[in-house]
């Protein structure tokens, strides 16, 4: 395992997170979906020390409130980008991360030299509640699940019970309580005030058996990335490993409800790494509810099956525990602007690697793996981050 790289490897160019912004979560009155993603295209730019006309490429996500079917040209025009290449990527949840994986590939394939990655949405204040449930709800089959009326949550709720009667009743409070504890410490998350597990059994019924303390809350946000090939002028981690993994669309479709694909997509980013999972310092991982976090968690071998609230509850993920795990409250606290929520896993993960965390900095990972899904635990991406030098 070589944690001292350069920037080229084997004679070919390797790609580098070399600048991170990211917007905080929650209520931003007033800014739409162009505006959010221009705030932390600017961050990122500021923090890779460029300027527009050094990027050559851009990777957009899509916005559920500014549906366009061009959207990253619509943002290199509304952000003063010329790029020689751009491209918009739909994959659910697991879209920030594939936009990092294809930013990855296209710069070791030598495509562009500096990709500027952003996503970002209004998903709070930009739409009504009703049009937010009907819009994601279409990720249901179109004939055998959307005309019986199920919500992302009622998805979540049959995979959730499904688990129960795999595993027994598990207590996945505890997930929800480190959460919301780690997003106290982390400066613009959208939820902050510290919960209790008897808080989390006691909030309001979603879909049974989910509660609401169980499930992400709505915001607005935007996140961007510039993935790059030359050697930065600061500190920059170094993407070892992005692979995908895809077991169906809809969920009445999926030949498992207890593998989903994660533990496939994650052993082959390790491998394609060079690194084995015991060697992982740093864990930023999907969790749109808790249930998702378990199932991921459980399937990609960080606990054992029907163990990730026990884990959780024994301080195991905490930020001075054996795993660290969405330091910066992850979906389930920090929010969920749509594409951009995965995005803020990564921008956690790079301060982590920095040592720009303050107060909730943990001693800086020499490796970290981040996974996300899309859709009903349908579409997976991982990630493998080394820190550099």
């Amino acid at each position: 395992m070589d944690l001292h790289a350069s920037a080229r490897d084997g004679g070919f160019p390797v790609s580098l997170v070399a600048g991170v912004g990211l917007t905080p979560f929650g209520r931003q009155e007033g800014r739409s979906t162009l505006d959010l993603m221009s705030l932390a295209a600017a961050d990122a730019l500021a923090d890779a020390e460029l300027e527009r006309g050094d990027i050559d490429g851009l990777i957009t996500g899509y916005s559920t409130t500014h549906p366009h079917l061009m959207l990253s040209t619509v943002f290199a025009e509304h952000f003063g980008l010329r790029p020689a290449y751009a491209h918009a990527v739909q994959l659910g949840g697991a879209t920030g991360f594939a936009l990092v994986m294809l930013a990855h590939l296209l710069v070791k394939a030598g495509a562009a030299r500096r990709i500027l990655v952003v996503a970002g949405e209004n998903r709070l204040t930009g739409q009504s509640r009703d049009a937010a449930i009907q819009t994601l709800a279409q990720v249901g089959h179109p004939v055998y699940e959307v005309p019986l009326g199920a919500t992302i949550p009622a998805y979540y709720g049959l995979v959730a019970a499904r688990y129960a009667h795999e595993y027994g009743e598990q207590d996945l409070a505890a997930l929800a309580v480190l959460m919301r504890a780690n997003a106290a410490r982390t400066p613009g998350a959208h939820l902050r005030t510290p919960i209790t597990a008897d808080e989390v059994r006691a909030s309001k019924p979603i879909a049974s058996p989910l509660r609401l303390l169980d499930c992400c809350p709505v915001s607005d946000g935007g996140a961007a990335f510039v993935i790059a090939r030359d050697e930065p002028r600061r500190r920059a981690p170094r993407i070892r490993g992005a692979v995908q993994a895809h077991t169906h669309q809809h969920v009445s479709a999926a030949a498992s409800l207890t593998a989903f694909g994660a533990g496939d997509c994650t052993v082959r980013a390790l491998a394609a790494a060079g690194v084995a999972l015991r060697d992982i310092g740093y864990a930023a991982i999907y969790d749109s509810f808790t249930i998702t976090l378990a199932i991921l968690l459980e399937e990609i071998g960080l606990a054992p099956r029907g163990g990730a609230g026990r884990l959780a509850a024994e301080g195991h993920f905490d930020p001075g525990g054996r795993l660290p795990l969405n330091t910066h409250g992850g979906l389930l606290s920090y929010g969920h602007c749509g594409v951009g929520g995965a995005m803020a896993h990564l921008a956690e993960t790079v301060r982590q690697m920095r040592g720009e965390a303050g107060p909730r900095q943990i001693p800086p990972p020499a490796l970290a793996l981040l996974h996300g899904d899309g859709g009903v635990l349908s579409s997976h991406v991982s990630l493998v981050l080394e820190n550099a030098r």
